[in-house]
């Protein structure tokens, strides 16, 4: 059986709260990441950041109702909750991964 960590209720997910979670480039492109390869843990996405910050911003999207993580030992693995987000909002997500992602600073 797994156990997944706290997160909000599919009714409880606002879209401003999930707008202002995207609205930070880092979580934008976790987001990304995370349709990419479905699930991954903080120390295994390739971000130029520390490990800690990307456990934040995973912590922010988890909160906001974007990711869900389950509880595998130590590892605290994390994947969109695509089908849930695409109940509550049709077409956000699909939208925010498809348009053009925007330049980072170096």
């Amino acid at each position: 059986m797994e156990t997944w960590m706290a997160q909000p209720d599919l009714d409880e997910i606002d879209v401003a709260t999930v707008l202002q979670a995207l609205a930070d480039p880092m979580r934008l492109r976790i987001v990304r990441l995370l349709a990419e390869v479905e699930e991954s843990t903080c120390t295994a996405l390739d971000l130029p950041v520390k490990v800690s910050t990307v456990s934040h911003h995973v912590n922010v999207l988890r909160h906001s109702g974007l990711v869900s993580t389950r509880i595998d030992g130590t590892a605290r693995p994390s994947r969109l909750r695509r089908d849930d987000l695409e109940r509550r909002f049709p077409g956000l997500l699909s939208s925010i991964l498809t348009a053009t992602p925007p330049r980072l600073p170096r």
